[in-house]
């Protein structure tokens, strides 16, 4: 028997990959998110490369992927491609204390974060005479 197919949440021109448990905080990894949202994917991913975050490299394989997902998924061409969303959310946090004077403590948040990279297809700009620029 068996469960029914679930139905795909993207369009046919997108797909997308996550990376979970990152060990970063989230307003952090977010700033690396905003740097490739909106790009070529070729021009995201040499953004990524020359990044000084340390974060940067996960952010890069996680890109890599979608864009391996696309290829081998759902047959996108790899040169159209732009990163539509990437967007972070909220992983675990681990709680530790940190002891203090006179028998207190206080505590110390060590979040992770998770990201999700939507990659798209778009097709070529057409130059003023309605030809495409890829053909000339």
């Amino acid at each position: 028997m068996g469960k029914a197919k679930r139905e795909r949440v993207l369009s046919e021109s997108e797909a997308k990959a996550v990376a979970r448990n990152l060990k970063i905080s989230p307003q952090k990894l977010n700033l690396l998110a905003q740097l490739i949202r909106g790009k070529k994917v070729d021009t995201a991913l040499a953004d990524l490369e020359f990044s000084r975050k340390r974060i940067a490299q996960d952010v890069r394989k996680c890109v890599m992927s979608a864009v391996a997902n696309a290829e081998n998924n759902h047959g996108l061409d790899v040169n159209d491609l732009v990163v539509s969303q990437a967007y972070v959310g909220k992983n675990l946090v681990m709680r530790r204390f940190h002891a203090r004077g006179r028998g207190r403590s206080s505590p110390i948040e060590k979040p992770f974060a998770q990201l999700t990279v939507v990659v798209k297809e778009v097709e070529a700009k057409a130059d003023a005479k309605g030809k495409s620029k890829e053909t000339d």
